[in-house]
């Protein structure tokens, strides 16, 4: 699949996203029965406990896409550095620059004008002074080595085409001793080719999905450890029917041949501490 092809998808798509969401839509993200009547499938839908959801605009909430919670379980400490990779409305670049409170900072990073522009407005209504929202994309991350405390993603990482390319940028940007927690979809077990040629599963995180051992895998090849993988949902047939049915594939066919086997996953890794051993021989 030519990678091109898919990052051009993606931006549309999103862009699109952005749109809906800047004129009241919602795009599955809501924890209302009506939010999650617009739904495209069941992936992106009841993320956001109440308490945050109240916490940032209702316009944030409405552009969210993703797969899971990232900063609720990334434990996000006072005073430091996060980046959300592939930021879209800016939900998480909200949530994130509240816990780490003005000692600390959030950036986000899209490669998607009208999601720029959108998290911008949704910046401005929260009020946070410690966010900035940057352009650009997740395989060539604009900021310097060394820089960041804590990377966290919601279902983003598998619409590259470059994986490796992905986490060793992130790998390059933690301080060492820095960690990776974001939310992904995971695969467990064989998956459909009519799954994986849709380039519009692709872009609802499906197509692209890694298995646990590939993702483990890239990471430690990036350099990470402590990697680990934690399912939050297993996707049954129902919710396969779900994210399905506008794919263009047969869903009552495909549906019972990959039940069980997309999950929702935490993936946790941390960057080396380079710097934890003071002794004159184990420093390189």
């Amino acid at each position: 699949m030519d990678k091109g092809n898919i990052k051009e998808v993606v931006k549309d798509k999103y862009a699109q996203a952005a749109v809906r969401a800047a004129t009241g839509r919602s795009s599955c993200c809501g924890t209302s029965p009506a939010s999650a009547q617009d739904c495209c499938d069941p992936i992106t839908s009841n993320l956001y406990g109440d308490g945050e959801a109240a916490a940032v605009p209702e316009e944030a909430l409405r552009a969210s896409l993703g797969c899971g919670n990232p900063t609720a379980l990334a434990k996000l400490q006072p005073g430091e550095i996060v980046l959300d990779l592939g930021s879209g409305g800016g939900i998480d670049v909200l949530l994130s620059a509240k816990r780490v409170g003005p000692t600390g900072k959030a950036y986000g990073l899209d490669m998607t004008d009208e999601m720029l522009a959108f998290a911008e407005q949704n910046k401005a209504k929260s009020g946070l002074t410690n966010v900035e929202f940057l352009k650009g994309e997740i395989e060539n991350i604009p900021l310097p080595s060394d820089s960041v405390d804590v990377i966290v993603s919601n279902c983003v990482i598998n619409l590259s085409g470059d994986k490796d390319r992905v986490l060793h940028e992130a790998f390059r940007v933690l301080k060492p001793g820095g960690r990776l927690a974001v939310s992904d979809v995971v695969v467990r077990g064989e998956v459909p080719y009519e799954i994986r040629r849709s380039l519009e599963l692709w872009v609802g995180c499906v197509a692209g999905a890694l298995s646990e051992t590939e993702y483990k895998e890239k990471l430690a090849a990036a350099g990470f450890e402590s990697v680990d993988i934690e399912a939050t949902r297993v996707y049954d047939v129902k919710d396969a029917r779900e994210f399905l049915r506008s794919s263009g594939v047969d869903a009552d066919a495909i549906a019972p041949q990959v039940k069980d086997k997309f999950i929702s996953a935490f993936v946790r890794a941390q960057k080396p501490n380079f710097h934890s051993c003071c002794e004159p021989t184990c420093c390189r």
